[in-house]
């Protein structure tokens, strides 16, 4: 609020620091009628600290230079992390309390999934010239990203919670450069994660002699049938 300016919360005019902090006089008729007020912010704020207005200027100026350099480094990070995850998944989280949140967390890093809520702004600046750029129209109010390097990881992680808490609301994701709505999400879920397909063939290798031979004696058709299974699972 510049000298002489009026108030709008009061309709009279505010004090004129008489020039000491640069602010040119009043125009006719501005004349304060307030004696101790302050004629604009930096007056007031340096009026109620003893300080200076440049000194409040150059303050202001800092934080600026501080929130932007903060900014600039979230940025950074999210970009960063869209390059790199296999799958991210975005769902709103209105109306869960902190100890649920909690609760996701832990339960994501257990699965080697992160759980970030980031500003959307941010993160639509981030998400530019990435594979999972489709995911920016879904960055609305109230949202949180999970993702991993395991493709089934961070849908597994949200599709599992959503199941227990109904104000986690699954929103949709992307695979790469594959767009998956909230149903896409929840059958990826469905798929085993990379350990449960290491544990299955830990188990195929230490498996009795004659379970191998049953498997590799079988049929040409049924092998065929099961392999094209997973190749169209895999295309879809």
């Amino acid at each position: 609020m510049r000298c002489g300016a009026i108030r709008p919360d009061r309709f009279e005019p505010l004090a004129w620091c008489g020039g000491r902090y640069g602010h040119a006089a009043p125009k006719a008729g501005h004349e304060s009628v307030i004696p101790a007020a302050a004629c604009c912010d930096a007056h007031r704020v340096a009026v109620a600290t003893g300080g200076s207005a440049s000194d409040v200027t150059r303050t202001a100026n800092r934080r600026e230079l501080v929130d932007r350099a903060a900014k600039t480094a979230q940025v950074t990070e999210l970009k960063e992390v869209f390059k790199t995850a296999q799958t991210v998944v975005v769902a709103h989280y209105a109306g869960l309390t902190v100890a649920q949140m909690q609760v996701l967390r832990k339960q994501a890093r257990q699965t080697g999934t992160t759980v970030k809520v980031a500003k959307n702004r941010l993160a639509k600046i981030a998400l530019e010239g990435t594979d999972v750029a489709s995911i920016g129209p879904l960055l609305k109010g109230p949202t949180l990203i999970a993702y991993s390097n395991d493709p089934v990881g961070a849908s597994k992680v949200a599709a599992d919670f959503a199941k227990a808490h109904e104000k986690f609301v699954i929103l949709g994701g992307a695979m790469g450069k594959t767009v998956l709505d909230p149903n896409g999400v929840k059958a990826l879920a469905a798929l085993p994660s990379l350990d449960e397909l290491r544990a299955k063939l830990i188990g195929l290798l230490t498996a009795p002699a004659t379970k191998i031979a049953q498997i590799a004696n079988a049929p040409a058709a049924k092998v065929a049938r099961v392999v094209q299974a997973y190749a169209d699972k895999s295309q879809a």
